[in-house]
C-alpha cells in the first residue's frame, strides 16, 4: 500500500512536471505580432532585434512580419483592426499620425499601455524634436518613436573635389557646385527624394514658414494649407531652371533616384539620412553628408528639419499578458544599446539622449564624420510652432497630390506658382473630407 501511495505520489509529481512544463511552453507561446515596413538590409536588422529580444527572456515572442512599404502597412493594419485580425504592433510613417489619432479605441497609446503594464517610461529620455510630432497636446506619448530620420545633402566628396567644387551651404552655392560638377564631366549636378517632404515640408519647417494653418494641423483638424506662398514657389521654379543643362535631374517620388547617386550620375542628393547603409554599401567614391541649403532670399539662418521615418503604435483589442509582453519589448527597443546599434547602422537618429552619448562614447562620430548632421539638424533650434512637424489628416493621399503637381513642374508643364495653387486647393478638399470623419 505504501509503494502504492509512493507510486501515485510519484505519477502525480511526474505529471505535475510535464503540466508545468506544457503550461510554461504554451506560456512562452505568447506572441507580439509586429507588422512593419522594412524592406531588404533593415529588415533583417528588425528580425535582428525582435530574435535579440526574444533570447533575453522565455515569456514572450516578438514576430515581426513584412507587409510592403509604409502606405501598405498601415493600409493592411486597417483592414485587419476591421476584421479583428490585427497585431499588436504596427510600424506607421510620421504622416499618418493624424489618422491613427483619429482612430478611437484602435489605439493604446504607449505611454499609458507603459503605466498600466508597471514598465519604467520617462518622456523625457528622448530627443525633443522626435517625441514633439508624435505627443498629444498635453504632451502625452501616443506610439514609441523606433526609426527617425530627416533630410540631408549628401555629396560625392570625389567628385567635388576633381570638380574644384564647395560642399554647398546655401541654395546659390548648390547652383554654383552644381554647374562645376555638370562642367567637369558629370550627368548631372543634384537630385533628391520623396520631394514632398524635402522641398515643401523640410524647407517649409528649415525657413520657420508654416506649411498649414493651426499650427501645421497640431492645433485643430480644421486646418488649411499654406504651402502655395511665394517663397517656396521661387524656390521650386529655381530648380526647374536647374533642369537645363541638367544641374537638376528628377528621378522619382520616393528613393527612386538613389541609384543616380551612388553610381556617380549625380554629384548631390537631398533625401533621408537614413540611406547611409545604401550610400556605404553601394557607393565607390568618398561620400559626406551635409544640412540643407538655407535660401538667403528668405531667411538669414536655419531653423530645424522635421523628422521622417516612422514609429510603432500598440493596438486596441488585445489581452494583458500580450501587452505585458509588448510593453516589455518597447523598453528593450528604447534601450541605450539597441538604439545606438541602429542608429549606426542604418542612419537613422538616436531617438534618446543616452543612445547619441553612447554613440558618442564610442568613437562613432569621430570615425564617421558626418553621421551627426540628422541631429545637428533636428536639434539646431527649439522647434517653433512651424517646425514641430505636421498633423495634417489624409497626408498620405495629399503627398501623392503634392507629387503629381511637383512633376508637372519638373516636366516643363505648369509653373510653381499654379502648381502650388492646386496642390493646396486639391489637399484641403482631402483635409476637409479627414474632419468631417474624425468628428
Amino acid at each position: 500500500e505504501t509503494e502504492e501511495n509512493s507510486m501515485s505520489i510519484k505519477s502525480l509529481l511526474c505529471t505535475s512536471a510535464i503540466l508545468a512544463t506544457t503550461m510554461t511552453a504554451a506560456y512562452a507561446e505568447t506572441e507580439v505580432q509586429w507588422w512593419h515596413a522594412m524592406g531588404g538590409a533593415n529588415g533583417e536588422r528588425v528580425n535582428k532585434i525582435a530574435e535579440d529580444f526574444n533570447a533575453t527572456q522565455s515569456d514572450y515572442k516578438v514576430v515581426p512580419v513584412y507587409k510592403g512599404n509604409y502606405t501598405e502597412t498601415m493600409t493592411a493594419a486597417i483592414a485587419a483592426f476591421r476584421a479583428k485580425e490585427h497585431p499588436q504592433i504596427v510600424q506607421v510613417f510620421e504622416v499618418g499620425t493624424a489618422t491613427m489619432m483619429a482612430a478611437k479605441g484602435a489605439i493604446y497609446p504607449v505611454e499609458q499601455l507603459m503605466k498600466d503594464t508597471g514598465e519604467a517610461f520617462d518622456g523625457d529620455a528622448f530627443l525633443p524634436a522626435v517625441v514633439s510630432y508624435y505627443e498629444t497636446p498635453e504632451g502625452e506619448l501616443l506610439s514609441m518613436p523606433f526609426n527617425s530620420s530627416t533630410p540631408v545633402m549628401w555629396y560625392n566628396k570625389t567628385a567635388l573635389d576633381a570638380a574644384g567644387a564647395s560642399v554647398p551651404k546655401t541654395w546659390d552655392d548648390v547652383k554654383v557646385t552644381a554647374q562645376k560638377l555638370v562642367d567637369n564631366g558629370m550627368d548631372c549636378g543634384v537630385s533628391f527624394g520623396w520631394q514632398s517632404w524635402v522641398m515643401v515640408e523640410n524647407f517649409s519647417a528649415w525657413h520657420n514658414m508654416e506649411m498649414g494653418t493651426k499650427e501645421n494641423g497640431f492645433a485643430g483638424f480644421d486646418t488649411e494649407f499654406s504651402f502655395n506662398n511665394e517663397a517656396v514657389a521661387a524656390r521650386l521654379d529655381g530648380i526647374a531652371a536647374m533642369t537645363e543643362g541638367n544641374l537638376f535631374k528628377y528621378g522619382g517620388r520616393r528613393g527612386d533616384s538613389l541609384p543616380m547617386f551612388t553610381s556617380g550620375e549625380c554629384g548631390m542628393w537631398m533625401n533621408s539620412s537614413a540611406y547611409y547603409g545604401s550610400i556605404k554599401s553601394q557607393s565607390e567614391f568618398e561620400f559626406g553628408q551635409t544640412m540643407l541649403p538655407l535660401d538667403t532670399s528668405v531667411a538669414d539662418a536655419p531653423q530645424n528639419s522635421i523628422i521622417g521615418g516612422a514609429t510603432l503604435w500598440v493596438l486596441g483589442g488585445h489581452d494583458d499578458a500580450e501587452y505585458k509582453g509588448t510593453a516589455q519589448f518597447l523598453t528593450y527597443l528604447s534601450s541605450p544599446e539597441v538604439q545606438a546599434w541602429w542608429h549606426q547602422e542604418t542612419g537613422y537618429v538616436p531617438i534618446t539622449t543616452a543612445a547619441y552619448e553612447l554613440s558618442k562614447e564610442q568613437g562613432f562620430y569621430e570615425t564617421n564624420p558626418g553621421t551627426d548632421t540628422a541631429i545637428q539638424q533636428l536639434s539646431l533650434n527649439k522647434p517653433t510652432p512651424n517646425s514641430r512637424g505636421l498633423r495634417f489628416g489624409n497626408f498620405v493621399q495629399v503627398r501623392d497630390v503634392i507629387n503629381e503637381e511637383l512633376e508637372a513642374v519638373w516636366a516643363g508643364d505648369k509653373n510653381a506658382t499654379d502648381a502650388l495653387n492646386a496642390a493646396a486647393e486639391r489637399g484641403n478638399t482631402l483635409l476637409r473630407k479627414f474632419e468631417r470623419a474624425a468628428k
